[in-house]
């Protein structure tokens, strides 16, 4: 017989270790609980640690850390509060694990699509892996939807790196990232269309997009989204 591991956060106590995230500079960001509901609303940071010749720009919605040494800051833990995951001992062997998310929002994905991220340091280097081929639906009412985090490269983007970002991130095998996921798992808006407002000087994908120029916001996913509960069932 097979034994299954679950883990369930339903947000009645607090955040239970999810967060936000402001940018590179200022970290984690802390989200609000409403009715029993985690909340993320736009704008979102733009995140370029995988311009190109990486995989592309995203927003991080909702990251959750998987092991204790993945927390980099003291704010992270203030902005999540307690990890139900890791203080629950769970496993970080995804592979096969089945994720359902109970959500509802309203929300303009100007071509993005919501999205898993799979970050775990393999070797020297993050590798950050997207679960492409199972994008989740957000509509206005409650909707449950699950994702199984299936090893086969096909269903994955690895995002590997910009150009001056290669000594942190890299590209890996999808197995490997599954296999100890060690970092973090993100709800994130991929692919992004950042355009800047004014004519650039530079390489776009050489500049910090939101820092070093303005992206056309109108271009880019708006709206909010409230999260009810997350399960992750364990093979």
């Amino acid at each position: 017989m097979r034994m299954t591991q679950t883990y369930i956060e339903n947000f009645d106590r607090g955040p239970g270790g999810w967060m936000g995230w402001k940018s590179n500079a200022e970290g984690a960001l802390a989200l609000e609980v409403l009715n029993g509901e985690l909340v993320t609303r736009s704008p979102w940071w733009i995140d370029y640690n995988h311009a190109p010749p990486g995989g592309g720009y995203m927003n991080l919605l909702y990251c959750l850390h998987t092991t204790a040494h993945a927390y980099r800051h003291p704010q992270e833990r203030q902005c999540g509060g307690p990890n139900h995951f890791v203080d629950g001992g769970f496993s970080t062997d995804f592979t096969g694990a089945r994720v359902t998310l109970r959500l509802r929002g309203e929300i303009s994905l100007c071509g993005a699509q919501l999205v898993l991220l799979a970050q775990a340091v393999v070797g020297e280097v993050s590798v950050n892996s997207v679960l492409t081929g199972q994008p989740i639906g957000v509509t206005e009412e409650l909707s449950e939807q699950t994702i199984t985090l299936d090893p086969d490269p096909e269903q994955w983007l690895c995002m590997g790196s910009r150009h001056d970002r290669t000594e942190t991130y890299g590209w890996g095998e999808i197995g490997d990232v599954l296999g100890d996921l060690n970092v973090d798992i993100i709800f994130v808006l991929f692919p992004l269309e950042v355009v800047p407002l004014e004519k650039l000087k530079d390489d776009l994908h050489r500049l910090r997009a939101g820092e070093e120029y303005i992206a056309d916001p109108s271009l880019l996913p708006s709206g909010h989204v409230m999260l009810d509960e997350v399960r992750i069932e364990f093979p």
